[in-house]
Order: C-alpha cells, then structure tokens, then sequence
C-alpha cells in the first residue's frame, strides 16, 4: 500500500493559499509512523465555521463553534482511518488570537484531529498538555 496515496485533502467552498498537499502528506505519514501506526483512509476536509458547526450539532449535540471535528471510519480499515473536519475561518483566528502564524496553526489543527485518531484525548488538563506536547513535537518535524 503506498501510503501517502491514502490521504487525501479536500476544500468545501473554502481555500488555503499555497497549501501543499505532498508536503502535508509527507509530514502526515512521518508523524503517523512516528506513532506506531501507518495511515489508512484519512480524508482531511477544510470548511467554513458553517458546515463544521452543522457537523457539530448533528453528530455531537454541541451548538457551539469549533476548529475541528474527528470521525474514525472504525475498525473495518487497516491503519489509521478517519475523517478530519478543519474550520479555515476557525484558525484564521486561532492563528490572530494565538499570535502565531496561519500555516503553523493550520497544520497544528491538522494533528490535532489525526491525534484524535490515533486515540490521544483532551478532556481534562493532563490529556490536553500531552496533545499540545505532541503537537509541538510534530511541528518541529515540519519542513
């Protein structure tokens, strides 16, 4: 299986600006393997505040704005599998609350719900220090 060929990004009525699709792959696979695992089907799909909010309601019962939203396709595929729901507008300004930079937010968003998959969680203080330890880890990686 030729993995990187697995992933895959898609913009709903929403763009990026020099977003590299090889670049992110190749990182994704990196970050990935890093972990233990190896990717599946991952279908990365960036949105307005909109479509992710609607997502939010209908399947989390949460009416709230969010940067990203994980769903695992299950055990029925090898590696890890899932789809990550992205909110451009959301780290837009993540990115002008933070201070940091758009492309460094986004791909921050990115792991964060691939993470997500690979079974790390952020409900409590602990498990969100961890992800953001991770998510530092992976962004250093990034070239």
């Amino acid at each position: 299986m030729d993995a990187p060929s697995q992933i895959e990004f898609h913009f709903l009525d929403v763009e990026w600006p020099g977003f590299s699709e090889e670049r992110a792959k190749k990182w994704l696979v990196e970050a990935i393997s890093l972990e233990g695992s190896v990717p599946g089907v991952l279908t990365v799909v960036f949105c307005d505040d909109a479509y992710l909010l609607q997502l939010n309601q209908a399947f989390l019962d949460h009416d709230t704005l969010t940067d990203v939203i994980t769903f695992p396709y299950g055990d029925d595929f090898e590696g890890i599998s899932g789809d990550v729901f992205i909110s451009l507008p959301r780290v837009r300004e993540n990115a002008r609350e933070f201070d940091v930079d758009e492309d460094k937010e986004l791909f921050r968003v990115i792991i964060h719900g691939v993470l997500h998959l690979l079974g790390y969680d952020d409900g409590d203080a602990r498990e969100r220090e961890a992800m953001q330890a991770k998510e530092n880890y992976y962004l250093s990686l990034l070239s």
